[in-house]
């Protein structure tokens, strides 16, 4: 029993090894590791422009307050509880160091140099931020990112320039961890889809004005919005279909997993193109990409390109160093597997009893592991408009001299001016803009990072406004800033082609209540109405 206990393990831990019936998996992890560094890129890049706005010592949540607050509440547990860099700091220059050494390790993975140390200080970078961040971290792509990059880890090939890695091919455990993580991103959401009784999914009326209402729309899915009702039915139809039966062929042939291939990613594309989801729906598409093998790439990539990929290192010498190294190797494999099964294994056993749990949620499983995972986003339940949103609020920040003339602060990507047509930012994430987006869903008192915003801007802080297209009170800061709530459609073509109007807008009212400042310089709130949240 030991010995085929021992036999399995190995199996599953050791490098896999192709072979007629099982190709092998070489150039779909080539692929997916660097599409992985994209990602972390897109990541941090964005974070470069943004996190001093959003983290800083005069940003809307500052990080080093919110370490502090952690630190008197949880003591010794504090490091736990918010694994990150920046209890050694969180200074401007602290969150800029962490940001510039992601965007490097990710830029490194990207062309494939020392692959496994790469992906180690993008992780680290990247959950530095998220354990940081507080309300602007608090979305399933930043788990879906970092639960990717840790099993990772165990999937990337050892060595400074491995090339396509033929010495280290992937693990069978890593390879199915991160398609087990494909999986339940689709079937998790399609349960949801379901189990929450939104009327709209079943109703096949769930997209009719889906691409107007979500967080940041684009131009194709002003066009899309359209199209006629049978058509945003049966995308209902082939949605829940795909989610909830389709990625079921993941457990079955390599010939029906290159055909779900096939099926999902126009999929993602036409949802990468219709709404811009920063980097979740480009990672889940190169996700799919492990549902091909070796065989098939090599069959399908001409082979001048794969020469020029897979070039052949030089022979190793005989020379001591290389002996050392190699002799070290080998006698630390029993460890390096053992970590990667105690690793890999806890991660396993946390995402399925969090899929069970939705099924039966009173199972009686052991929830201690998912409680120590937790604060690392590396075993993440998913769960994508399990119900959808039917009207468009756009929170905007206005600002006065005397409270009688407002000037609105423009944003950069969020629907403002009517006249402006939306774009495709995807995958850069202007997280500030994302998350007004859930603030206009809800009540002020909810999202009091909304009155943080205003009072930065009574007092002109400059990393705050980058966050903004341009600065209306550049000469002197305003006495007065309100949050108002506008509601948005998008115009019919007949409007689109005689006034060249994409949206639509009315004011409702005020979101949260206005800030003044005094001549002393003393911070007032106004007492003012401010508008409900919209019926669910």
């Amino acid at each position: 029993m030991e010995e085929r206990l021992e036999a399995a393990v190995t199996w599953l831990f050791r490098p896999e090894a192709a072979t007629e019936k099982n190709p092998g998996h070489l150039w779909p992890r080539w692929i997916f590791l660097r599409a992985l560094g994209i990602f972390y890129f897109s990541a941090f890049y964005s974070l470069l422009f943004q996190v001093k706005g959003l983290l800083g010592p005069a940003g809307i949540l500052p990080a080093r307050d919110y370490l502090q607050a952690v630190a008197a509440a949880l003591h010794g547990e504090r490091f736990w509880f918010a694994p990150t860099l920046y209890w050694f700091g969180a200074s401007d220059r602290a969150l800029m160091a962490v940001c510039w050494l992601g965007a490097i390790a990710s830029i490194l993975l990207v062309f494939n140099v020392w692959p496994r140390a790469a992906l180690a200080v993008s992780f680290v970078c990247f959950l530095s931020f998220v354990s940081a961040a507080q309300d602007f971290s608090s979305y399933q792509s930043d788990g879906m990112l970092l639960e990717a990059g840790f099993i990772s880890l165990f999937f990337a090939p050892a060595g400074f320039w491995p090339g396509l890695g033929r010495a280290a091919p992937p693990s069978r455990a890593g390879l199915y961890l991160l398609r087990w993580e494909w999986f339940r991103i689709y079937f998790e959401s399609g349960f949801v889809k379901l189990a929450s009784g939104d009327y709209s999914w079943r109703h096949f009326t769930a997209m009719d004005d889906y691409y107007q209402n979500g967080p940041l729309p684009t131009w194709v899915g002003w066009y899309v919005q359209h199209l006629p009702h049978w058509f945003h039915a049966f995308a209902v139809a082939l949605t829940l279909s795909i989610e909830l039966a389709l990625v079921w062929m993941l457990f079955l042939p390599r010939r029906l997993r290159i055909v779900c291939f096939f099926i999902v990613t126009p999929f993602e594309i036409s949802i990468i193109l219709t709404a811009n989801y920063t980097f979740l729906n480009y990672l889940v598409l190169a996700l799919g990409f492990l549902l091909l093998d070796d065989r098939f790439v090599e069959w399908a990539v001409p082979a001048r390109i794969r020469r020029f990929i897979d070039r052949q290192p030089a022979p190793a010498t005989e020379a001591a160093p290389q002996s050392w190294r190699a002799t070290w190797r080998k006698r630390l494999a029993p460890l390096r597997m053992t970590i990667a099964g105690v690793c890999l294994g806890v991660v396993f056993y946390v995402t399925t009893a969090l899929l069970l749990w939705m099924f039966v949620p009173g199972l009686p499983l052991p929830q201690t592991p998912a409680q120590w995972l937790e604060p690392f986003r590396i075993a993440n339940r998913y769960g994508l408009f399990a119900v959808m949103t039917h009207e468009r609020r756009e929170i905007e920040f206005q600002g006065s001299a005397d409270g009688q003339t407002w000037t609105p602060y423009p944003f950069r990507y969020k629907p403002q001016d009517v006249n402006k047509a939306p774009g495709i930012y995807a995958p850069y994430q202007p997280r500030f803009e994302w998350n007004l987006w859930f603030a206009s869903l809800g009540s002020w008192s909810g999202y009091r990072f909304v009155l943080w915003t205003e009072e930065r801007l009574l007092q002109n802080e400059p990393d705050v406004l980058a966050l903004f297209k341009e600065n209306p009170f550049a000469g002197a800061p305003p006495q007065q800033v309100r949050a108002v709530i506008y509601r948005y459609w998008f115009t019919d073509m007949k409007t689109k082609r005689e006034q060249g109007a994409w949206w639509r807008r009315e004011l409702l009212g005020n979101y949260a209540p206005p800030l003044e400042r005094e001549s002393d310089g003393k911070i007032i709130m106004l007492d003012v109405l401010t508008v409900p949240p919209p019926l669910q």
